[in-house]
């Protein structure tokens, strides 16, 4: 049975996506170790591949919408078939934070080109078509740390070995990724190279001056900015109050599945019932979970608001990007779709950072209660600002 246009791009995402984590998760730390890293040089290993997506989404956005969606997809996808085998010729640090900086690229090209490419492919049903996307992704996502893990755990007695097959079986999920990249189609409205570059670069000037598509960039950014603080402090304030690390792990696992459920469910609804009030809704429910954590320290409690704070932002991430797609015109789409990627990279990086330092000094409780403050104060810019700029005249181009 051959596979429709979207299904194939799901399948390919699915597959991408498991080959990213799984070269970090949970590989990475434990690899760098290996190697005679210290902490700081952990953290620093763990942050290039992020930076990447901060830096290159938006070019990668502005050079879809020149040269259209499907050669820089199967630009990711090379980089996504060759950066694991370089893994198995890494034996110091800096060769390590070269090779993620090197992989940081194919998901920063891939997630925000692959999206315009949904956004291309569908109108109507583009929230719901984003979910479905998504929810492929997330699959990758959650398999990829059970497989590596199991891998680790299974060789750990000889752990350059486990290394070593970690990373093979990155690199097949890679060259899988590269050849059902090569049967991807053009999407035909995007109609690549009719455009000279001063017109895509004045599309993109035209996305950053647009106060709506900023704006819901800002607020995705901020949710992100919350979870970064959930991912990285839950399990240490979770541990602290006696919580084991196996429950620590339902609680990551229950969101993602979460996750992975509600997200063609949430983009249905907001292309039924609009998304700008299911993106400030979203927004407030995240808030009061994240600020939730400091009220609680047993396991039920911290279970039921890690499950709602995942719903929370399923609820706010399947409505965003489709906003962005509609508020953009065709030919900025991929561009817009890039300052979403770069814009949320950038939430997702400062949000353990600043929260670490709030926890430094003042506790987890109160790292919890300041990611809630920053995600009313973007919601409530959201909600004043969104929907008043330039691309609201072209909602749902088609």
């Amino acid at each position: 049975m051959r596979l429709s246009p979207f299904r194939l791009l799901c399948a390919t995402g699915l597959f991408a996506i498991f080959s990213s984590t799984i070269s970090k998760s949970p590989v990475l730390p434990l690899f760098a170790a290996h190697l005679g890293a210290d902490p700081s040089e952990v953290g620093f290993v763990s942050s290039v591949s992020a930076f990447t997506g901060v830096i290159f989404s938006i070019p990668a956005g502005i050079f879809s919408d020149r040269i259209g969606k499907r050669k820089m997809l199967m630009f990711s996808s090379i980089i996504f078939s060759t950066a694991p085998i370089l893994y198995l010729f890494v034996t110091q640090i800096w060769e390590l934070a070269l090779v993620r900086f090197y992989h940081g690229f194919a998901t920063a090209v891939f997630i925000p080109v692959a999206m315009a490419f949904v956004s291309e492919l569908f109108h109507k049903e583009r929230g719901e078509k984003l979910g479905w996307f998504s929810t492929a992704t997330l699959i990758g996502r959650f398999m990829a740390p059970l497989i590596g893990g199991a891998i680790i755990g299974t060789t750990a007695l000889n752990q350059g070995g486990g290394f070593t097959a970690v990373y093979v079986v990155c690199a097949i999920a890679g060259a899988i990724t590269f050849f059902m990249a090569l049967f991807l189609p053009q999407p035909a409205e995007a109609a690549p190279g009719n455009q000279a570059w001063a017109e895509t670069f004045s599309a993109f000037k035209r996305v950053t001056a647009d106060r709506a598509i900023v704006f819901t960039c800002a607020v995705e950014a901020a949710i992100l900015f919350a979870y970064g603080t959930f991912e990285t402090f839950l399990p240490l304030y979770a541990v602290s109050s006696g919580i084991s690390t196996y429950e620590v792990g339902i609680f990551l696992s229950a969101q993602v599945i979460t996750l992975a459920l509600s997200k063609p469910m949430m983009g249905r609804f907001s292309d039924r019932h609009g998304r700008k009030p299911q993106i400030f809704a979203g927004a407030l429910i995240g808030a009061a979970c994240i600020g939730g954590f400091s009220l609680f320290s047993a396991f039920i409690p911290l279970l039921i608001l890690s499950v709602a704070f995942g719903m929370s932002l399923s609820v706010v991430t399947s409505a965003t990007s489709a906003y962005i797609a509609d508020l953009s015109s065709r030919e900025a789409r991929g561009s817009a779709m890039g300052l979403l990627g770069s814009i949320m990279d950038i939430g997702h990086t400062t949000g353990p950072l600043f929260s670490g330092v709030v926890a430094m000094h003042f506790g987890y409780a109160k790292a919890f209660i300041g990611s809630s403050l920053v995600l009313i104060v973007f919601a409530g810019i959201f909600l004043a600002g969104a929907g008043k700029g330039y691309g609201r005249r072209r909602i749902i181009n088609a």
